[in-house]
C-alpha cells in the first residue's frame, strides 16, 4: 500500500470517526448511571447490562406514537412535494413564459426566509381553514418550504433530458402529460429520489411549526415530544438520549438505502442547473 492510497484511508476513517461518535455517545451517555454520568471518570465504553433504559422508553407508548405522527408528517411532505415539484420543474425547464425569472427568484427567495418569520401570518391563516392541530396542517406548512428546493432540484435533471426525446413523443400525438409520464419521470428518477430524501429529512426534523400549530399531544411529532422530556426538576438524561437515538436511527437507516440515488440526483440537479 502506498503512502498516497494509506493518506486517503486514514482520512477516511477519521472523517468516518467523526461522524458517526456523536450517535456513539448518545448510546454510551444512554446506558450510563447517574454517578457515573456527572463525574470526572468517564467511560467510552458502553454499560450492556443497562440496555433496559430502552425498553422502558419504548414501552411508554408516546415515543412510537409521535415516531408514528413524524412518519404520516414526512411521508406526507415528500408525496405532495414530490407530487407538486415534478409538473412544476418540467414546465421551468421546458417552457418560456412571462414572470419566469421572477417565479425563480421567488423560489429562491423563499429557502432565505427563517421560518419563525413566516410563523405569525401561517397561524392566522391555517386557523381560517381549520388546520391547526392538525397532521394536514403541518405537511402543507413543510411543503411550502420544501417544494422550491424540490423543484429547482428536478428543474436541473429535467434540464439535461435531451428535448428531441420530448419531440418524438408530440410526433406521435402525445401530450405534456405522456411526456412527462413516459420520458421524464424515468429519466429522472435518481434526481426525484434525492429530492424524495430531502423532502423527508426536512419534514423529519421540523420543530417551529410543528411546536406553534399543534397542541393536541396525541398528535405531536416526534421532535416536539422528545423536547417534552426536559422537565423543570427532573431531567433523565439517559431516557432523552435513549428516545434521541431511537429518534435518529430510522432517518440514518432510511439515508443509507439511498445514498446513491442522493448523490447521483444532486450531482445532475447541480451540472445542468
Amino acid at each position: 500500500m502506498t503512502w498516497g492510497v494509506s493518506a486517503r484511508v486514514i482520512a477516511v476513517l477519521v472523517i468516518l470517526g467523526l461522524a458517526t461518535f456523536p450517535i456513539y455517545w448518545m448510546f454510551v451517555t444512554a446506558l450510563t448511571p447517574n454517578a457515573q454520568l456527572y463525574s470526572p471518570n468517564v467511560t467510552l465504553l458502553p454499560d450492556l447490562s443497562r440496555l433496559s433504559v430502552f425498553a422502558e422508553v419504548i414501552q411508554d407508548g408516546e415515543l412510537v406514537r409521535w415516531l408514528v405522527n413524524s412518519f404520516i408528517v414526512a411521508a406526507g411532505t415528500t408525496v405532495l412535494s414530490i407530487g407538486l415539484g415534478v409538473p412544476l420543474a418540467y414546465a421551468l425547464s421546458r417552457y418560456r413564459f412571462k414572470g419566469m425569472l421572477v417565479l425563480v427568484l421567488a423560489l429562491l427567495f423563499t429557502q432565505m426566509l427563517p421560518e419563525a418569520l413566516l410563523v405569525v401570518p401561517l397561524f392566522a391563516l391555517f386557523g381560517q381553514f381549520d388546520l391547526l392541530n392538525t397532521l394536514q396542517g403541518l405537511i402543507l406548512a413543510n411543503t411550502a418550504f420544501a417544494l422550491p428546493v424540490v423543484a429547482l432540484i428536478l428543474k436541473g435533471a429535467v434540464d439535461g433530458v435531451p428535448r428531441e426525446l420530448d419531440e418524438a413523443v408530440r410526433v406521435d400525438g402525445g401530450r405534456p402529460l405522456t411526456i412527462l409520464g413516459r420520458i421524464i419521470v424515468p429519466l429522472i428518477a435518481p434526481a426525484i429520489a434525492a429530492a424524495a430524501v430531502i423532502a423527508f429529512f426536512s419534514a423529519w426534523n421540523e420543530f417551529v411549526f410543528a411546536v406553534t400549530f399543534v397542541f393536541d399531544k396525541s398528535i405531536q411529532p416526534a421532535t416536539v415530544g422528545l423536547a417534552g422530556f426536559i422537565g423543570e426538576q427532573n431531567v433523565s438524561t439517559q431516557s432523552i438520549m435513549a428516545a434521541s437515538l431511537l429518534f435518529t436511527l430510522p432517518a440514518i437507516i432510511f439515508y443509507m438505502f439511498v445514498q446513491r440515488f442522493v448523490v447521483s440526483g444532486m450531482t445532475a440537479g447541480a451540472v445542468k442547473g
